[in-house]
């Protein structure tokens, strides 16, 4: 039996995925988590083999969320799965420690064996992925300036590249407004950009604001 524990904040994808995972017989839904705190008590609390985590709950962004999963249970297996399409987040999510990424938009006899490949001791990503991440490791490679941003601070870039203000964008992380404001300033600067125009712009020319 593959035990699992869907992290998602919102209810109703919850429910959804328990009833595509319920109608498996060999997985269940040991439990399931609506913030990060809520996440890292499941991690600590019980025994499981599968996290289905959603990057895009409030407080701790995904991405620390799995390094810290990853430091308490280091043999738990992480299957992201979110609304973001781009290929920038499923590589920072498996740089970050996840076996796996998939879109909420996937089919879910694809989540089904996304679950089986990842529970066995396997990665699912998409070729993109894989290429993105071996090229990255080849020698002399360079990477683009929104690579070398954090990962706080990219999803700050992406938030600002949607419209988002910097005071909405602090409500929704749980952050403070000036410590958003510090990590635009910081990204603007990493990246050699001097207005949101120009992010906007560099969005737009490498594919990382598809839904504008």
């Amino acid at each position: 039996m593959i035990r699992i524990v869907i992290a998602d904040d919102h209810a109703i994808v919850r429910e959804g995925l328990k009833r595509i995972v319920s109608s498996v017989n060999d997985m269940e839904v040991t439990s399931e988590a609506a913030n990060g705190t809520e996440v890292m008590q499941r991690v600590r609390e019980l025994t499981f083999d599968l996290l289905m985590l959603d990057l895009s709950m409030p407080g701790r962004s995904g991405m620390e969320l799995i390094k810290l999963v990853r430091a308490e249970k280091p043999k738990l297996r992480i299957l992201v799965l979110s609304m973001h399409q781009e290929l920038q987040y499923a590589v920072r999510a498996i740089k970050s420690g996840a076996s796996g990424y998939l879109t909420k938009e996937s089919a879910p006899d694809q989540l089904e064996q996304a679950i089986r490949k990842i529970a066995a001791g396997g990665a699912f990503i998409s070729a993109e992925v894989a290429e993105q991440l071996a090229l990255g490791a080849m020698p002399g490679s360079e990477a683009l300036p929104h690579e070398s941003l954090s990962n706080r601070e990219f999803e700050v870039f992406r938030l600002v590249v949607d419209g988002v203000s910097v005071t909405d964008i602090a409500a929704r992380l749980k952050l403070s407004v000036k410590t958003v404001s510090t990590h635009k300033a910081n990204l603007m600067h990493k990246m050699g950009l001097h207005n949101q125009s120009e992010l906007i712009r560099y969005a737009l020319r490498h594919g990382l604001a598809d839904q504008l």
